[in-house]
């Protein structure tokens, strides 16, 4: 069984911490009863409806904007760490910063692993652009980016066949998400990889295949990546930085080998050891990467580990994570708005309700 998620931020000189239920509940129940696929409003598709999806002309990036909008997203930092020095300009096509990406998580197999699974598609769909017409009131300035993020890949508490502690998706599962998107026009997809025992270089390569798509980009959950054969849930796992350019690089060839428009590569995070030697992180013009707050809690909770693990360790974009359950546990039981992620140096640009 899944052990709960440790949390961490600086109340207390970082000596603070609490026990949380973890982001991904359940993930041992992942892969069960696929009746739940129907129950969840999956839509049914061919390989053929899939393989539609097709680039769109590519606008190249204006670089004043460009330059505009991360000043502004740096939000009047005055430290020096935002914006990201010496970032390259990404290539034609790109969505960041000219847009912020809002998006539901979860997987269709359950209903405790975020929004995504736990309601019907259409229902899902009016819950997110709901959230959308908000981010839009907020910050008139910056259009929205609907997406969903699917877990791809779910650490597993029992071993699996192959001893791995992960249970791969069905082509089948990605394909209905992506189908789900198409439900409404210019909807993105992310998939996302928790590996659990196995390793980034083994389950990225199976899906390269929707990564060749433009519309589908990437995230990795450090949270589940163990290593030394520790298990899923016993401690929080880790990726080095030469883990996440591997990552990076695949991307990058993807894009050039293809003619897509840039990656958004979404790194989780919610502790100091999830990531190490982060200034080794390289930045490509084919590849977006987003250090992603993905730690829950009461508001100041949420805002200090933003503040030491995300803010203190600039990469290029952020993200902030809102659970919809798990925020409310504590008081002041509210969830943190718009209004309030506004505030945060550097504004995320992706956004991820759970």
């Amino acid at each position: 069984m899944i052990k709960p998620k440790l949390f961490i931020t600086s109340v207390a000189f970082l000596a603070f911490a609490g026990f949380f239920t973890s982001c991904s509940e359940s993930n041992s129940k992942t892969g069960g009863d696929k009746s739940a696929i129907k129950a969840n409003g999956a839509v049914e598709n061919t390989d053929s409806e899939i393989e539609e999806d097709s680039a769109a002309e590519l606008v190249p990036i204006d670089t004043a904007l460009y330059n505009k909008k991360i000043k502004e997203l740096a939000n009047g930092d005055t430290t020096g760490k935002w914006p990201v020095k010496k970032q390259p300009y990404p290539l034609a096509g790109a969505i960041l910063p000219y847009k912020r990406v809002v998006t539901y998580y979860g997987n269709l197999y359950s209903k405790k692993m975020g929004a995504l699974g736990e309601y019907a598609p259409k229902e899902m769909l009016r819950m997110l652009y709901a959230e959308v017409s908000k981010w839009e009131k907020v910050d008139p300035q910056t259009p929205v980016q609907p997406a969903l993020h699917y877990i791809a890949v779910v650490a597993a508490g029992d071993p699996g066949k192959d001893g791995k502690y992960r249970n791969r998706m069905p082509d089948k599962q990605i394909d209905s998400v992506l189908t789900i998107a198409r439900m409404k026009k210019g909807m993105i997809v992310f998939l996302d990889i928790q590996v659990a025992l196995s390793t980034i270089r083994e389950e990225l390569p199976r899906l390269e295949k929707y990564l060749k798509m433009p519309n589908v980009h990437l995230g990795i959950d450090p949270e589940f990546s163990m290593k030394g054969g520790v298990l899923p849930g016993r401690k929080i796992g880790t990726y080095d930085a030469s883990e996440i350019n591997y990552v990076s690089d695949y991307l990058a060839n993807l894009v050039k080998t293809n003619n897509l428009p840039p990656k958004i590569f979404v790194v989780h995070r919610f502790t100091g050891k999830m990531v190490t030697n982060y200034k080794n992180i390289k930045l490509r013009p084919e590849v977006q990467l987003v250090m992603h707050m993905d730690g829950w809690g009461e508001p100041e909770l949420k805002r200090g580990t933003h503040r030491h693990f995300i803010y203190s360790e600039p990469v290029q974009f952020t993200g902030f994570k809102i659970f919809y359950k798990n925020d409310l546990k504590k008081a002041p039981n509210r969830l943190m708005t718009p209004e309030d992620l506004m505030k945060l140096k550097p504004r995320p640009s992706y956004i991820q309700y759970q």
